[in-house]
């Protein structure tokens, strides 16, 4: 993880000190990790149970406080704007927009506007950002795709074949 942060001073991308880093990566995986099997599930029950209604809060809660950590963690992928936003953070404001006003359609009795935008919410924000989470670059890519990590908990040398 310290070659993480490394590169992102290298490439001056952040003013945060690594705790201050590492503790808003980490908040975000807390908060995000569950929305992927909270939102696959709410999105496969029978919907306006009270199941699916409980569960469908927590998913949002958790969707809205992901997006917040994420507009204080600094682009490390492309081109910035501001020095600190990239285009990942485009789905930070799609859900800060999403998330409001599904939870509004709802309440006005608007089933299927509430539907498509929490679709489109999963999609969006789990599906792609989440993929784009392991680009090279990016801590998910160095953690899942990289051969040799220096943490010394995989090393390509003492692989079998």
């Amino acid at each position: 993880m310290e070659d993480y942060y490394g590169y992102l001073r290298r490439r001056k991308l952040s003013s945060l000190t690594p705790m201050d880093y590492y503790f808003l990566m980490y908040a975000h995986l807390i908060t995000v990790v569950p929305c992927i099997f909270l939102g696959a599930y709410v999105l496969m029950v029978k919907k306006g149970t009270v199941t699916h209604r409980k569960l469908g809060r927590i998913y949002m809660v958790l969707m809205l406080i992901t997006a917040i950590l994420t507009l204080f963690m600094p682009a490390s992928v492309g081109p910035q704007f501001l020095s600190h936003f990239g285009w990942i953070h485009l789905f930070s404001v799609l859900t800060l927009w999403t998330v409001p006003t599904a939870y509004t359609a709802i309440k006005r009795g608007k089933v299927k506007a509430h539907q498509r935008k929490m679709v489109l919410l999963y999609i969006g924000a789990i599906g792609i950002a989440g993929g784009f989470t392991l680009a090279p670059g990016r801590y998910l890519h160095e953690l899942f795709l990289v051969e040799n990590w220096s943490s010394g908990r995989r090393d390509s040398s003492t692989d079998q074949n």
